[in-house]
């Protein structure tokens, strides 16, 4: 029985993050989780649960590390094992915490009394511990070594009605307690062969969401700019290239794909505008590799023409300074470069290889690593009255990072990205959904560039208002505005997760003396 929840569950859980996951399936997908807590052999179940679920969640890694990362086949398909059984330690840190408390929490007993006392014999303490200890690894994998917060359960819901207005309020991991407690109760439902506790967390998670989505605060919902809003911001006029470049090793090939993106950029910016009107144009990671701006004398000159020609340019580019390198981008205008951000959140293994002064060995393992230097600057870039803030890539699904640039002043958002690495998987959409999220949380409108997709743009309720799939070529128009109003999550982005943390440790406290 425990294998088959370990098993079955992990699959179910991964298949909440698929292209298209059924809307009704993360109500009860953790469900399989939850029941193994308590259960001996915990790590055993932590482990086999842990494995399977980041190994079909996260099947295309292998691929690209074969494929990009020069790892042998076989190599590849270890390194991916290797990386789904560390990732797995949270489900045992889960299994084994969880079942310390669950089984020491202690029930209200059965029998007539008040309301509050109903909702407490449906509801025991334990219900109200897993979720948060359930946020606090989430949070913690974020913070941590290695820093890997990809596939927060909140992404599960969100394209369910209330989950993102509500992250406004709470952040991600405010709407992933909402989400573990609902399956949690399922779950206590399920052991005890009760109904009240089901159906106390299901209404409870129903009703904050239905109540988010109706008194979420704030008038204007699209880019147009309609309506009456704290911190309005005039629209202007943004362009999103979506060029569709293939990775390659070939220069002819690369050069092909840089020629394309030129062209596609000078064609928006010929299109008349109102006078003096700027047009923001904004290119994916990687769109002009392998030139920089800094080196490449023909990347400046066609970039000035478009700046000539009304068109200030949002491009990524490697910055040396030194002996270091940063994985940049710029906002050139016509009177050149007028901002610069440096990637803060670097991806292990991909753009540096944890340890490698200690374990030197690594880099041969990862011989097709970078070794960039992560940027220390928030780097806000100046666009008329906007301030944009940029997160390049993998950032975006850092809520904390986008939440600082958004308090320190930025009034837009952009994500420019470069998912042609994984292909046409799932990836390219567990990545949009945490954009999504960004979004939302903040209340700030999105511009995500992607070079083979998903390009976006999200609106500040994060609601996808143009797109362009995975494998398309073309441009998304917008005008588009930004805001200065700051929402709670913003103003306090710790706040959830270090409560559910405490209440993680209270209940390990109790637990810990009703055990004595």
């Amino acid at each position: 029985m425990s294998a088959s929840l370990a098993i079955g569950g992990g699959v179910l859980w991964s298949s909440c993050f698929g292209e298209h996951p059924a809307l009704w399936l993360p109500w009860v997908a953790l469900v399989p989780l939850f029941l193994l807590v308590g259960r001996r052999y915990a790590a055993l179940w932590g482990v086999v649960y842990g494995v399977v679920l980041w190994l079909c969640s996260m099947y295309w890694i292998a691929d690209t590390l074969g494929s990009y990362g020069g790892l042998s086949p076989a190599l590849a398909v270890v390194a991916q094992g290797l990386l789904a059984l560390y990732l797995s330690f949270d489900q045992i840190i889960f299994l084994v915490l969880g079942g310390f408390f669950w089984r020491r929490a202690g029930r209200v007993s059965a029998g007539t009394g008040s309301a509050s006392t109903v909702f407490l014999r449906a509801i025991p303490m334990s219900v109200w511990a897993i979720p948060a200890l359930w946020v606090a690894i989430e949070w913690a994998r974020g913070v941590g070594f290695g820093r890997f917060p990809w596939n927060l359960a909140a992404y599960a819901w969100v394209d369910w009605p209330g989950a993102l207005p509500l992250a406004a309020w709470m952040g991600p991991f405010g709407v992933s307690f909402l989400l573990a407690f609902s399956n949690a109760c399922v779950a206590e439902s399920w052991r005890r062969r009760r109904w009240e506790p089901a159906v106390v967390g299901i209404l409870s998670a129903l009703t904050l969401l239905v109540l988010a989505g109706r008194f979420s605060h704030g008038v204007a919902v699209d880019h147009a700019g309609r309506g009456d809003q704290p911190g309005r911001i005039e629209a202007r006029e943004v362009r999103v290239i979506q060029p569709n470049n293939a990775i390659v090793q070939s220069w002819e090939a690369s050069w092909e794909g840089y020629l394309r993106l030129i062209e596609m950029s000078e064609a928006e910016c010929v299109e008349p505008r109102l006078p003096g009107e700027r047009l923001l144009l904004v290119w994916p990671e990687s769109a002009a590799w392998p030139h920089s701006h800094r080196t490449s004398e023909r990347l400046r000159q066609d970039v000035a023409r478009l700046t000539e020609q009304g068109c200030d340019v949002v491009l990524g580019s490697q910055i040396n300074e030194g002996d270091k390198a940063f994985n940049a981008v710029l906002l050139v205008t016509d009177a050149g470069p007028a901002g610069v951000y440096s990637k803060r959140k670097l991806v292990p293994w991909g753009e540096y290889i944890p340890l490698a002064d200690v374990l030197p060995f690594m880099g041969k393992v990862a011989r097709n690593a970078g070794s960039f230097t992560p940027g220390s600057s928030l780097g806000l870039m100046p666009w008329g009255a906007e301030r944009l803030g940029v997160a390049i890539c993998y950032e975006v699904i850092f809520p904390a990072a986008v939440a600082e640039q958004v308090a320190a002043g930025a009034t837009l958002l952009v994500n420019t990205t470069n998912d042609a690495w994984y292909g046409d998987t799932w990836a390219p959409h567990q990545h949009f959904r945490a954009a999504r999220f960004r979004a939302a949380e903040n209340r700030r409108p999105m511009i995500r560039a992607a070079l083979t997709g998903i390009s976006g743009l999200i609106n500040r309720r994060g609601n996808v208002t143009g797109v362009l799939a995975v494998g398309e070529r073309g441009v998304l128009a917008a005008r588009i505005h930004g805001s200065r109003e700051l929402t709670p999550y913003s103003r306090a982005p710790w706040l959830v997760p270090v409560a559910c943390a405490l209440l993680t440790a209270l209940a390990i406290a109790i637990s810990w003396r009703r055990s004595g």
